[in-house]
């Protein structure tokens, strides 16, 4: 398929950023063997970047990475055509069909965001770092069986309308939304800093919740004050 030039750059400069962040998951401890991606939509494009299925992620590069249409049907394989897209594409194209403000998925299997999801349970917004980024408790979403769109169903149907990134798919994992890849991989990493923040304080007693509005003001100073003023924001819209 033949791009315009300006489609085939972005489609260059994604596939860089994509395959470099799946190295961030690796440094933070977030997947194990091969299990786990990040994608990327193309700026102005009905396009988006996706790790191969199966592929050590010592031996990716932005070559291996794969590009499919919003329906994930592949556009533009790795190098050489030989590869297939992850497990998870299908779930990656439906969230980018239905949430056109996002530009970037992740999921992961880290250690204590997977224990939250395998006992089916939300995390509770009881420390800050929770408010600023998430803007309250992480939902847990349906069970869904991997290789079709059930699971980016259960992802839309959860986060919208609702504040959180991050969604814990039950008896899966966590998967993150962002304004870019690595805006969601952020989201990827923070959830389960939280995840295992959490988990420890109540093996020592019960959490102490924060208020409703103390959580809609930190979120807000957060999202709106906090680092510098060129920071482009991730902002919802509803369908």
């Amino acid at each position: 398929m033949a791009l315009p030039p300006d489609v085939e750059a972005a489609v260059g400069r994604i596939r860089a950023e994509v395959a470099a962040l799946h190295q961030e998951l690796v440094r933070s401890g977030l997947v194990v063997w091969t299990g786990g991606n990040v994608s990327g939509r193309v700026p102005g494009a009905d396009l988006f970047v996706i790790k191969p299925s199966g592929v050590s992620y010592d031996d990716l590069t932005a070559a291996d990475m794969i590009l499919c249409d919003l329906d994930g049907t592949v556009i533009e394989g790795s190098e050489g055509g030989h590869r297939s897209p992850s497990s998870d594409t299908a779930a990656h194209a439906y969230v980018y069909r239905h949430m056109p403000h996002v530009g970037g998925v992740v999921h992961t299997h880290s250690t204590y965001a997977v224990a939250w999801a395998a006992r089916g349970e939300e995390i509770p917004c009881v420390i800050t770092a929770m408010a600023d980024e998430f803007g309250g408790p992480i939902p847990v979403g349906p069970f869904a069986i991997i290789g079709d769109d059930s699971i980016g169903r259960g992802i839309v149907e959860t986060l919208s309308g609702h504040r959180s990134r991050a969604v814990l798919m039950r008896n899966h994992g966590p998967f993150t939304i962002g304004k870019d890849a690595k805006d969601a991989v952020k989201a990827a990493v923070m959830v389960e800093d939280v995840a295992r923040s959490v988990h420890i304080s109540r093996q020592l007693g019960e959490p102490v919740p924060i208020p409703q509005e103390a959580i809609d003001r930190l979120f807000d100073r957060y999202q709106n004050v906090y680092g510098q003023s060129s920071d482009t924001r991730f902002e919802k819209t509803q369908d």
